[in-house]
């Protein structure tokens, strides 16, 4: 893979753009020698480097990012620290049962104090504020189904911090005729992502990694006694390697096995201008809580600290393309705009300042995994399925522990090094992907086919 620089500055996210201008560190121009080497600077690599440089003062860290620091989900994500964990909870607790569903919560649980824990013990300027998260149902049919999802968290003990709130209740405080009832979750908070991975940087600078930017990865080779890695002129010889690349991790050379672990899937985002105080006064909102529908399209907003509102989903798309091609989608954002304006028709004239999208990880486990690809120096971490904030948080310290030869804790988490299925070839992936795009469109207008929408507004 070729960077341009110059198409770094393409379909930037509204943090990206809202950060400013960005300096990249320069690339790699010589041949070196390092202990670990990691493969991509975002929340993942970051976090796995600063962890173990922190347990390692004397190893050479070398983190290796074929853009920018941030370029992918990192810069680009809605910035929920949440405890949500793959699809439904009712599709993982079908695939892997009770127990493991019950470790998967605590894992996040621990995933979100961690990252807030990082963010004010190092007076991170990331606009972090742990405001909670709302589940909305819009429909009868969604209320029921949301309903026994509640009685399940709470049959595993999992509830915690969570209320169940009903119609009314929920439309008195978000000033929506739309709203059904929810379920109020307050161990939660969001965040700006480019500020976050941007501050990850410095901290990680700051003990000593080395971070080369523009410097994509052409060849792995193992060797016996150690693993060459081959970027544009030059090589480094590691010791270990971490592939932290998430959704773009089938770019990476010689490691073939990834190409049938994850595949890329592309979800979008908008951001409204600011809104004035009068308009917030209209849709309620007071406390800022990011919330999200449980659609199986599902629908996610959050405010910002400028007095905007990001608003994404309603659509994932399986391309037959790379992660690292730019991919518009003007449809799934006109979506998003009628949505927003269906919940909210006070903000009908409000405009649309910013547009994007990215691609999240999907494996076909549907949960994410930490795993050895062929022998235990090279790692790989994936299929976060969007929800990967807090979890590649603490994922960094879990992946350190891996490259310690630890055994711990959070090693025992049972994502980590487990036998995952493989995707099938790309075609059928791809015809897989587009026909449970379908299945879930039709879920959701079976839900919902009693609800007015305005002309021309699909909500399905």
């Amino acid at each position: 893979m070729t960077v341009d620089p110059r198409s770094l500055l393409q379909n930037q996210s509204f943090w990206q753009q809202e950060c400013g201008a960005y300096s990249p560190n320069p690339p790699l121009t010589e041949d070196i020698k390092a202990d670990v080497v990691i493969i991509g600077a975002g929340f993942t690599g970051l976090n796995t480097a600063w962890q173990f440089k922190q347990d390692n003062p004397n190893a050479r860290v070398v983190v290796l990012e074929a853009a920018i620091v941030g370029f992918g989900a990192s810069g680009r994500n809605a910035g929920f620290s949440t405890k949500m964990f793959g699809l439904e909870p009712e599709i993982v607790l079908l695939r892997w049962g009770k127990q493991k569903m019950i470790e998967a919560h605590q894992y996040l649980k621990k995933a979100v104090a961690h990252t807030q824990q990082l963010i004010e013990e190092h007076g991170f300027d990331s606009d972090y504020r742990h405001s909670g998260l709302v589940r909305i149902s819009y429909s009868d049919k969604q209320q029921e189904r949301m309903k026994k999802t509640y009685q399940l968290f709470q049959e595993l003990g999992i509830d915690e911090d969570m209320t169940w709130r009903d119609k009314q209740h929920v439309q008195q405080e978000f000033h929506s005729e739309q709203f059904a009832g929810g379920i109020y979750e307050s161990g939660t908070g969001q965040l700006d992502p480019c500020k976050q991975v941007r501050a990850l940087k410095k901290l990680a600078e700051s003990a000593g990694v080395t971070v080369y930017e523009t410097t994509p990865v052409t060849n792995i080779t193992r060797t016996a006694s150690a693993i060459i890695v081959d970027i544009p002129g030059h090589k480094i010889t590691a010791d270990k390697i971490v592939v932290a690349t998430n959704a773009y991790s089938r770019q990476i050379p010689d490691t073939r096995r990834l190409q049938t672990r994850q595949h890329p899937i592309w979800t979008y985002q908008i951001v409204t201008e600011r809104l004035s105080d009068a308009q917030w006064e209209s849709i309620g909102w007071k406390n800022r809580q990011a919330f999200g529908d449980n659609r199986q399209m599902l629908h996610y907003f959050r405010p910002t600290v400028d007095g905007r509102i990001v608003m994404g989903g309603g659509d994932a798309i399986v391309y037959r393309t790379d992660a690292t091609h730019e991919v518009p989608s003007p449809m799934t954002w006109q979506h998003c705009e009628a949505h927003l304006k269906w919940i909210y028709p006070q903000l009908k004239d409000t405009r649309i300042d910013y547009r994007w999208g990215g691609p999240v990880s999907l494996n076909a486990d549907m949960v994410p995994e930490i795993s050895f690809i062929d022998d235990e120096r090279i790692i790989y971490s994936g299929g976060c399925f969007g929800h990967g904030v807090a979890l590649t948080h603490l994922n960094g310290r879990t992946i350190a522990d891996l490259l310690n030869g630890n055994k711990t804790e959070l090693t025992d988490f049972w994502i980590v090094n487990r036998k995952s299925l493989s995707l099938s070839s790309d075609t059928l992936t791809f015809l897989a992907g587009r026909t449970a795009r379908c299945a879930l469109k039709a879920w959701d207008w079976w839900e919902e086919r009693a609800l007015k929408s305005s002309p021309g507004e699909r909500i399905g």
